[in-house]
């Protein structure tokens, strides 16, 4: 579809009339992945009165395009799209879903009714009229639903007065206005009380048909615009901010109906059953974590698959058939990965995996692989997340890490590179939700299987204690108020990953801001073999000593930094048996 620039976003209007028209003649579409919204009835009164005083309400965000989408065909019950659709260009409704759900039901009423979902239709009562310029109540009586209007043969006493002003033609339905104009404006001409053209109440319903007449909705028209485009365009221009999923757009892409010689394919029922499929936290990754997963073991299995990477551009060429073709492997691969995060690397929180790329070549290595090498994947997963540089941070990255496996896979000697790790970004690393290095630090302590520090025969389930949040429920082994008053060479900040513990909540709150000394000391006293709790956190065995002897040298904080970095570094080394290794330390050539 070739368009000049200047014709790709295109401002337009046309009458509220001509829009309903159109929609009840199949000419719009919705895709499924504008999800069911639904309006309380208040607010639909309000966008009528805001029609009624000519107040704008916003644009409808169009997209032509000739890509078909899966779309609901039904809004209310009624029909505005057509399954044997003709013509290479689709118009999709990708903003104001709920104001033309809202203006179409109004005036034609749902076919789906029910106790829970009232008839929607809109009356208006011509009587009413605005109490001054800036009113903002008359809407409520000028607008009307059925059971604000109809007895039920005088059951409903406060609809009263509503119903004899329905039954002498001062409250009507807005269809009517629309459709049977000269029929209501003959029935009050005829009427004594209302045959003067000037009547308020004649004037109400010439300003109700106006609306009809002049009223101009605003359109705003995307035309020859790739779907990545569209993505961030819906994301900036929805009120809401709700962004415009690529997954929702795949999903309704690749949607097949249930049919002869066919069956059905949805790609939402395929992730939500496998999501189901067992307790795994690591099942509930994003819609797009499991779509670029897809796209990578597409890339692997089809050589002309042209789906080169996990970019908006090549998601969007993704067909049902690819992903109906890998997904019973795709399925074990992906539950190997998770198997391998949770019960070999003991790393049971989904949050903790540094780069979330992890879960597309960890899963591309585990793919019809008979014989994965495991010793192998722990060093790749090890190498990468505690490294000293970002080595997974980007696509290009994701591709040469996808290589990598690949050639081991094939059995191929492969080597890993130079790993270097600096004890300055050890000493500054602070925890933070969405750091790759504190993600990776705090999966090795996981992985250590700490112990409770009261109940000692107990390991601590990080799973529990992890949260995606700036606060996390982690011990702070130096409790701030000491690093205040102490805060040595390093000013250790009270967020430092060196000074963090996995502890459980009970045994968090009961050391509070205790200093070291002391319960480190009460919890020894009590159990037998805490040095090696200690190590099961990788915290020096000075800290013992130190409370053994009942005081701490004035240095105690910086001492114990260097310890626990040297014990963190010692364990990597054993992770990363016979690749080159390199510590720099910044502070040992400045002295």
């Amino acid at each position: 579809m070739n368009t000049n620039t200047s014709d790709r976003i295109k401002p337009d209007n046309k009458a509220i009339s001509t829009y309903l028209d159109e929609l009840l003649a199949q000419k719009f579409q919705i895709p499924t992945f504008q999800r069911k919204l639904v309006w309380k009835r208040e607010n639909i009164k309000k966008l009528w009165d805001s029609i009624f005083k000519f107040y704008p309400l916003g644009s409808i965000l169009i997209w032509k395009t000739d890509a078909k989408l899966q779309g609901h065909r039904k809004i209310g019950g009624h029909v505005i799209s057509n399954e044997e659709h003709y013509g290479n260009e689709y118009q999709y409704i990708l903003d104001g879903q709920q104001r033309t759900t809202s203006l179409l039901t109004s005036l034609y009423g749902s076919k789906t009714t029910d106790a829970e979902n009232p008839d929607p239709t809109i009356y208006i009562d011509l009587t009413v009229e605005n109490e001054n310029e800036v009113d903002d109540e008359s809407y409520k009586k000028r607008f009307l639903y059925s059971d604000e209007i109809f007895d039920e043969g005088g059951k409903f006493k406060r609809n009263k007065i509503n119903k004899e002003k329905y039954d002498e033609g001062l409250i009507v339905k807005l269809l009517d206005v629309k459709g049977a104009f000269n029929a209501l404006e003959g029935r009050l001409a005829d009427s004594e009380a209302y045959k003067d053209y000037n009547n308020p109440v004649r004037t109400q319903l010439r300003e109700a048909k106006n609306i009809f007449d002049n009223y101009r909705l605003s359109f705003i028209e995307l035309t020859g615009i790739k779907v990545s485009e569209v993505c961030q365009i819906f994301e900036r221009i929805n009120q809401a901010g709700k962004p415009l999923d690529i997954f929702d757009i795949i999903v309704a892409k690749t949607y097949r109906p249930d049919s002869e010689p066919d069956r059905g394919f949805y790609l939402r029922d395929y992730i939500d059953e496998f999501r189901n499929s067992n307790g795994s936290a690591f099942l509930k990754i994003s819609d797009l974590d499991y779509l670029q997963i897809i796209a990578i073991l597409i890339r692997e299995s089809e050589e002309d698959s042209d789906i080169k990477n996990i970019t908006p551009i090549h998601l969007n060429k993704i067909q049902a058939k690819q992903i109906e073709d890998i997904w019973e492997d795709a399925k074990k691969a992906i539950l190997n990965t998770f198997d391998f995060f949770s019960n070999t690397l003991e790393i049971k929180d989904r949050r903790l995996i540094p780069y979330r790329y992890l879960y597309m070549t960890i899963a591309c290595y585990f793919y019809k692989n008979d014989k994965p090498d495991y010793d192998f994947l722990k060093k790749y997963f090890w190498f990468y997340s505690l490294h000293n540089d970002d080595l997974l941070e980007n696509t290009t990255h994701l591709i040469v890490h996808i290589d990598f496996l690949k050639e081991q896979k094939k059995g191929e000697v492969v080597e890993f590179p130079h790993f270097i790790i600096d004890k300055e970004t050890l000493r500054k690393s602070s925890y933070s939700s969405k750091g790759r290095l504190s993600r990776a630090i705090l999966s090795l302590f996981a992985s250590k299987q700490p112990k409770d520090f009261e109940f000692t025969d107990r390991k601590v389930l990080v799973d529990d204690i992890f949260f995606s949040t700036d606060k996390p429920n982690l011990h702070h082994i130096f409790p701030t108020n000491y690093i205040e008053n102490n805060p040595g060479k390093n000013s250790l900040n009270e967020d430092s990953l060196i000074n963090i513990a996995y502890l459980r909540n009970k045994t968090n709150l009961e050391i509070s801001d205790k200093n070291p000394l002391l319960y480190i000391k009460d919890f020894a006293d009590k159990g037998s073999n805490f040095e090696d709790v200690l190590k099961s956190h990788l915290i020096p065995p000075q800290l013992l000593e130190w409370s053994n002897l009942g005081c701490m040298p004035d240095n105690a904080l910086d001492q114990f930094i260097e310890q626990r970095i040297d014990l963190i570094i010692k364990e990597i080394r054993n992770l990363l048996p016979d690749i080159e290794f390199e510590v720099r330390d910044p502070q040992e050539k400045s002295s």
